[in-house]
C-alpha cells in the first residue's frame, strides 16, 4: 500500500496548495469594487471571480498561452506587455501585480510608475511581495517563457520590508499590507 498512501499524501498536498491560492487570490481582490486590471494575468482566474462578482475586469499579459487560458474562461484579454498602450490609462481603480510580475525587467520602480500611470487619481496598485528579509536583488537572467526559450531577461525579487521605499521612489504610498499564506500583499496608493 506505500503507492496508495503517497498518492493520498500527493493530492492532500495539491489541496492545501489549491486552498492556500484561494486564499490568497480571495484577499487579493477583496477591496476591488471598480475596473481592475491584473497585470501578467497568468489564466485569468482572479479576473474571472470580479466578472462573476460583477466587477469590470481586464487581464493582460505577454503569454500567448495565458491569454488564451483567460479567453477559455470568458475573461477579456490582451496579448500585451504592459508597458504597451493599454486601454483605460489613467482610468482604473484597480491595478493588480501578482505572481512575481514586480521583478520584471530588474526594475520593480519602473513597473511600479508604470502602474501608478494606468490607475485613477484615486486608485490603488495591489502588489505581491517576496517575504520579509529577501531585501532586493536583481536576477541578471532569467528564463521568460514569454519570449524564446532561453532568452535571458532581468528580474528582480523584493521583500516585503523595501515595500515603503520602493512606493515611494514610485510616487506612491502604502496605504495597507498583510501576508496571507506566505505571500506578502501591499496596496499602494498616490502619494
Amino acid at each position: 500500500m506505500p503507492g496508495r498512501g503517497r498518492q493520498w499524501l500527493a493530492g492532500r498536498s495539491l489541496t492545501r496548495a489549491a486552498a492556500a491560492r484561494e486564499r490568497f487570490d480571495r484577499v487579493l481582490i477583496c477591496c476591488c469594487d471598480g475596473p481592475t486590471l491584473d497585470l501578467a494575468c497568468g489564466s485569468g482566474r482572479r479576473a474571472d471571480r470580479l466578472l462573476r462578482q460583477g466587477v469590470a475586469a481586464l487581464s493582460v499579459d505577454l503569454s500567448p498561452m495565458a491569454v488564451a487560458a483567460a479567453r477559455f474562461r470568458g475573461v477579456p484579454a490582451l496579448h500585451r506587455d504592459l508597458f504597451a498602450q493599454l486601454p483605460g490609462t489613467g482610468r482604473w481603480s484597480y491595478a493588480i501585480l501578482a505572481d512575481g510580475i514586480l521583478g520584471i525587467g530588474g526594475d520593480p520602480v519602473r513597473v511600479l510608475r508604470r502602474s501608478r500611470e494606468l490607475l485613477a487619481p484615486d486608485g490603488v496598485a495591489i502588489v505581491e511581495f517576496a517575504p520579509a528579509g529577501t531585501g532586493s536583488i536583481v536576477h541578471p537572467a532569467h528564463s521568460n517563457l514569454a519570449t524564446a526559450p532561453g532568452t535571458p531577461v532581468r528580474w528582480a525579487r523584493v521583500g516585503i520590508e523595501c515595500a515603503p521605499e520602493l512606493a515611494a521612489a514610485a510616487e506612491l504610498r502604502v496605504v495597507a499590507a498583510v501576508t496571507i499564506s506566505g505571500r506578502p500583499i501591499a496596496w499602494l496608493a498616490r502619494s
